[in-house]
This record gives structure tokens, sequence and C-alpha cells, in this order.
């Protein structure tokens, strides 16, 4: 099973999956705490999924009194941008922009996202093959401004972690 298909026909397990380890709760702690956060962040979420990280960084915006002049995002599967899109519309956010795209083919993506201040991937790297990496790394950073930041989250591999990210999720 491809990648899009498993995160179409699974993504209320993974809601789920999200919600046991709490994954939204430390988001929402790490960009509460991020000391990197100003006005007027040109933002790119790589592979966004359900939204999770962009939410938690726009609640940590707001509770900083702080705006963003531009946030997009994008991933692989329309069933994620879907419940995201729903979350947007939830909580009267606007202002973002959501597009299907792979890591590996960004230039399929707007000409205009580019020279972002702050680039943020969740959990989104694990799907890349090794030998694709520093493609996707490259490809990110391409899209930065020349101080933007990549602020990348990985699963770290451990007992707990091994089954259920590399079996269950087939990441690696």
């Amino acid at each position: 099973m491809d990648v899009k298909q498993l995160y179409t026909e699974k993504i209320d397990t993974y809601l789920s999956f999200n919600s046991v380890f709490r994954s939204p709760e430390a988001l929402q702690a790490f960009f509460e705490a991020y000391d990197c956060l100003r006005s007027d962040l040109r933002i790119l979420d790589a592979g966004c999924g359900t939204g999770a990280a962009a939410l938690a960084l726009l609640r940590a915006l707001r509770r900083r009194n702080l705006d963003y002049q531009t946030l997009h995002a994008f991933d692989l599967t329309p069933a994620m941008l879907a419940r995201f899109r729903e979350h947007l519309t939830q909580q009267k956010i606007s202002n973002v922009d959501l597009r299907e795209a792979n890591v590996l083919e960004l230039e399929r993506l707007p000409p205009s996202w580019t020279n972002y201040d702050l680039i943020v991937s969740v959990a989104m790297l694990e799907y890349v093959a090794r030998a694709d990496l520093v493609t996707a790394l490259t490809a990110l950073r391409t899209r930065l401004a020349r101080q933007g930041r990549l602020l990348l989250f990985i699963t770290r591999k451990n007992w707990v972690t091994k089954p259920l990210i590399e079996r269950w999720w087939k990441a690696n």
C-alpha cells in the first residue's frame, strides 16, 4: 500500500494514534516555547497532513499577538488536506493556501511559493526513501529566505516507534 492510499484509508486511525500519543499537544508546547516566532512570517508546512503543526503554530502566534504574512501548506494526500480545510473552516482561519504535492516534485507548486522565513515539516521525511532524502531536503532548502529556518520533526526510533511507525505506518 502506498503512502497516499494508507493515509486515505486510515485517516481516522492516524488521528486517533496522534491523540493517544498527544502529538498536537506536544507541537503546541514546542511552538509556545519557540523563540524564533515574529510577525509577518512567510511559513510553509511541508507534508502538512491534517494541519496539526500549522494550527499549533498559528495558536502560538496568536497568543503572542503576532500575525503571519503567508501560510502555505502541502501534502501528498487529498484526504488529509480535506481534513485540514475542515479545521480551517471550523476555526474561521483564512489566508492559508493548501495544495496537493510531493516533496520530490516541488516544481509543481506555484512559483510564488518561495522565500519562506520558516518551513516546518512534521513526520513527513520518514516517508521519503533514504536515497531521495538529500533531494527532498535540498528542495525544501531552496524555498527558504536567506535567513530562513527549516524546522524538522522526525520520529525518534525506539522500541515503541519501531513496530508502530515502521510496520503499522510503513515509514522509515
